[in-house]
């Protein structure tokens, strides 16, 4: 068997990648499970993008739903668990992935450790060049020829590497066609080039532009350009009048230039734009970023264009409020620019440049035409201002993979809420047999270590992001334990621990920001020095102090005493001040009672007086819980003080932060709103979910963030709306995790929270592109009877900063489209509409309906309302979603654009896309 996984295994070119003949044909591999350990072999299918295994059940692992890959030592917690050797830690794998929105996990062993190098390597690059693809709608030739590739594997059966018209048949029965058999014949023989009743694949290929014509596409074409050429004049005004661009004309030429094509090399089709079958591929002069690998540049290779076929009729497109404004208008009005601009360049002008069918057609596709404002990596806020001003990405109990019930604790969790940046983690920590662990309290929740916990975060915490991780921690463990966990702390974060203020400003008036705390790690824990259910005299923090463990006095500990004294000293004269106020209230009291003739002295309550010597009524005091002065020191910017009220009375020092329950959060918001966003603009608040959620639902985040909280928790366990408007959230700024808050609400401005404004905002469905098909519950493509029936649900989210949904007052005004229904809301701030049903198409289904959907705005807080697009199948009794998507309307780009669809673990499909037009109106 070693001899099987010699580097001299044979290399193939299949589906223009390059596979190890032997991963292709089966490999043998020890599969590792909680019950056995067995060899079973697993299949590699590029084309298909698959790995594959004997299993009863059928083993599938779809590539693109692989949410991470970990060998050796990055598995290592994975085969101490199985209580495998560290003998075969060089030859383990494991992939995370998900099935019907569930995690699961596979574990394989390598006979050898050639066998698992090639295992790793090809599968790192199929994940790679799969993961670039699931970030919005680039890279069109890569995602053309994958898809290609994929159905000329499911239409061609045998070794001939041909396919006959009853292999079309049953590829378009995969995609969701049912098209007439006579339409689909006619595309069949104009691909076939050679006449003899077979397409290989460069004829597949043509085909499947046949296939693939967009009518609607064409139809915009036309309508834009009218009766002269689409040039930079033309698409100036397009860009300007339908996209609602703000880009200057240097800008927009630079894209279009991406794009154009010489108009001496379009002269020949010119008088045929009406018969020109639209594809949507780059021309040769796109440049694409490149891919790392063989992988990627094999896929990278441009196939031939064949025939054209002339597309059905033209299919009437449902505009908008606003029509498109007629060329020659417009392009008086920018000619001149786009002259200073063209002269200023230098550029030739002799060989005009010009828009050709397909160039709109892959321009509208492309990543210059994005739905979403904000780009992957691209960190465009300020990050240079005060936490406060920062919406931050947080869970809530991060160590959670179930239910808070009964679920499994594991490093997992932060692993995957790191690598989706989520910047600020929890811990739940209680006494371990020897070193503290993380759980759930008083629930059926398994156990795990800190330090496995602290080790995991210190890997993962900077993947992602730069910015700094706050660490939330409830500390139950004894002094001891406390002691262990500041240990662990110190050692395994190093110096990227914060232990002290920057530049030891110990008299900071305001927090840090982002950019100066860059790669930090910060520990928040509730200070029972300064917890006003614990304080403590000063001689108790010398009780405390002579208790510890620690047998000298560190600078840390130092300085932890000096912020501990000046805390002390603050604490004390609140409580002074407190207890003034509260004596006179009693004295008032006491005075009323006193001056009542009605009542006697017997009547009055009285309380026993507390006693701990004998004689008298006892009671018992609660033992008083101490903390370690080692983990004092490190609460530096983050320092945990119970919730005393947000009033005028209370007064918090810039590191006082609190955690507030859901319930408690909506009581302050619906009594103070105004108090508790003027405390958000120079304190950390942290908002988490209610204990009574025990199927680790979670909330609509968005209403707290409109309170100014920053670090609003959220179930990531759990994908539900709210982790949806969560994830949209956090899209943005680079999906770096720190997404800079609105202007009212950083701004003492009182005004800017006075401004509201109604809107109505005009989606048009056109049409969506190859939806997913539907699956069983191992993710297998269902085949038989599957035939899609789709319609799309359009729905507003608004934050509850009014008490009723908005409706205007001038009906008119508010016309949703003919076809479209409005659905019943699922709370007082969600407005949701539908368009009707397709029959049986689920590959190109056109609705071309207008709804619009009513909402209001305080603040011009745009990024704080949320549109979602669903498609769902008319066929299933639940109306589970096929397809969503999410975005914040401050991110929002308008006009005609593709939006990316996702599954309900919001990974993106590779194929399917939603056709759409959008505009907001503003009514007041």
């Amino acid at each position: 068997m070693a001899e099987t996984g010699s580097h001299d295994a044979p290399e193939t070119t299949h589906a223009d990648t390059k596979i190890p003949t032997l991963l292709m044909q089966g490999v043998p591999l020890l599969k590792v499970s909680a019950k056995k350990v067995k060899t079973v072999m697993f299949y590699l299918d590029a084309d298909q993008g698959r790995i594959t295994w004997e299993s009863k059940k059928g083993g599938l692992i779809c590539v693109e739903n692989i949410k991470e890959i970990r060998a050796g030592p990055d598995a290592r917690n994975y085969r101490e668990q199985f209580k495998i050797g560290s003998d075969a830690e060089g030859r383990w794998l494991t992939l995370v992935y998900t099935v019907e929105g569930k995690y699961k996990t596979l574990h394989v062993v390598a006979l050898t450790k050639d066998v698992m190098d090639m295992w790793l390597s090809t599968l790192t690059q199929l994940y790679d060049v799969r993961q670039e693809l699931m970030n919005g709608l680039g890279n069109p030739e890569t995602r053309e020829l994958i898809w290609e590739k994929s159905y000329w594997r499911h239409a061609d059966n045998d070794v001939d590497q041909k396919i006959n018209f009853s292999d079309v048949e049953r590829m378009c029965k995969l995609l969701n066609i049912r098209s007439p058999r006579d339409d689909l014949l006619a595309r069949f023989k104009a691909a076939d080039t050679r006449g003899d009743g077979y397409l290989d694949f460069s004829d597949f290929q043509r085909f499947v532009k046949l296939l693939k014509a967009r009518p609607e596409i064409e139809k915009l074409y036309h309508d834009t350009r009218g009766h002269c050429e689409f040039d930079l004049s033309v698409f100036v005004t397009f860009m300007r009048d339908s996209q609602k661009s703000n880009l200057n004309i240097a800008e927009l030429e630079k894209i279009f230039k991406k794009y154009a094509q010489p108009m001496a090399a379009t002269k020949e089709a010119k008088g045929d734009h009406a018969r020109q079958v639209p594809v949507i591929l780059p021309p040769a002069n796109v440049q694409h970023e490149s891919t790392s690998g063989s992988i990627s540049q094999a896929l990278k290779a441009s196939a031939s264009v064949g025939a054209s076929l002339s597309p059905q009729s033209h299919l009437v497109l449902t505009h908008s409020p606003d029509p498109i404004p007629s060329t020659s208008s417009s392009s008086d009005r920018v000619t001149a620019c786009l002259s200073s601009s063209s002269s200023s360049s230098g550029k030739n002008l002799s060989t005009p440049l010009i828009f050709t069918l397909d160039a709109f057609s892959t321009f509208l596709f492309s990543a210059d035409n994005a739905v979403f404002f904000d780009q992957p990596n691209l960190i465009w806020h300020d990050m240079t201002r005060p936490l406060p001003d920062y919406f931050i990405s947080s869970s809530h109990n991060t160590y959670l993979i179930g239910s808070q019930l009964i679920g499994a604790s594991t490093v997992e969790g932060y692993i995957r809420a790191l690598l989706q940046s989520c910047r600020s983690v929890e811990l739940d920590i209680y006494d371990g047999d020897t070193e503290p662990c993380v759980y759930h309290g008083k629930t059926l929740t398994t156990k795990v270590s800190v330090r496995e916990i602290c080790e995991a975060i210190a890997k993962y915490a900077f993947i992602s992001s730069p910015y700094p991780i706050i660490i939330s921690a409830e500390i139950h463990c004894g002094l001891p334990q406390q002691e262990k966990l500041a240990e662990i702390m110190k050692e395994v974060f190093g110096d990227t621990l914060i232990q002290a203020p920057l530049g030891d400003n110990f008299d900071f008036q305001c927090l840090p920001s982002p950019e100066d705390l860059k790669g930090k790690v910060m520990l928040k824990a509730k200070n029972l020095y300064v917890s006003p259910t614990q304080q403590m005299q000063s001689k108790d923090v010398t009780v405390d102090a002579e208790s510890s463990t620690t047998e000298t006095t560190s600078a840390s500990d130092t300085e932890a005493l000096k912020r501990l004294e000046s805390e002390v000293k603050y604490e004390i004269k609140q409580e002074v001040s407190d207890l003034k106020s509260e004596f006179k209230k009693v004295g008032k009291i006491v005075d009323r009672v006193r001056r009542r003739p009605s009542v006697s002295a017997s009547t009055i309550p009285i309380t026993p007086a507390r006693s701990s010597s004998s004689g008298g009524e006892k009671s018992v005091e609660k033992p008083k819980v101490k903390m370690s002065l080692a983990l004092v020191g490190l609460l530096v910017y983050t320092v945990g003080v119970k919730c005393r009220g947000i009033n005028k009375k209370e007064h918090y020092k810039p590191e006082h932060l609190f955690s507030l329950s859901e319930k408690t959060a909506n009581k302050i918001i619906k009594q103070s709103v105004h108090d508790i966003i003027k405390h958000n603009r120079t304190h950390l608040v942290r908002i988490y979910p209610s204990g009574t959620r025990l199927n680790s639902s979670n909330y609509e985040p968005h209403r707290f963030w409109a309170s100014g909280a920053q670090l609003v928790a959220i179930n990531w366990q759990t994908t539900d709306l709210g982790y949806m408007i969560n994830h949209a959230m956090f899209q943005r700024n680079g999906r770096c995790g720190y997404v800079l808050k609105p202007k009212a609400l950083r701004d003492n401005d009182k005004s800017l929270l006075a401004i509201r404004t109604k809107h109505v905002i005009d989606v048009t469905i056109i049409s969506a592109q190859q939806l997913p098909c539907l699956r069983d519950e191992r993710g297998r493509d269902i085949i038989e009877n599957s035939f899609i029936d789709p319609f799309v649900e359009v729905s507003v989210h608004v934050p509850e900063w009014t008490h009723s949904p908005f409706l205007p007052e001038n009906p008119p005004v508010y016309s949703p489209g003919t076809s479209g229904s409005a659905v019943t809301p699922s709370s007082g701030r969600t407005v949701t509409y539908k368009t009707s049903v397709v029959k049986n198409n689920g590959f190109n289904p056109t609705w071309e309906q207008t709804l619009s959907v009513p909402f209001d705005c305080v603040g011009d807080m745009m990024d704080l309302v949320f549109l979602k697009f669903e498609v769902k199948h008319d066929g299933v009794e639940r109306n589970d979603s096929l397809a969503l998507y999410c975005v914040p309307l401050g991110s929002l780009q308008q006009g005609y654009r593709h939006l990316p669809l996702h599954d309900s673990q919001l990974s993106q499909y590779l194929f399917s896309t939603l056709f759409v037009h959008t505009s907001i109106r503003t009514l007041s």
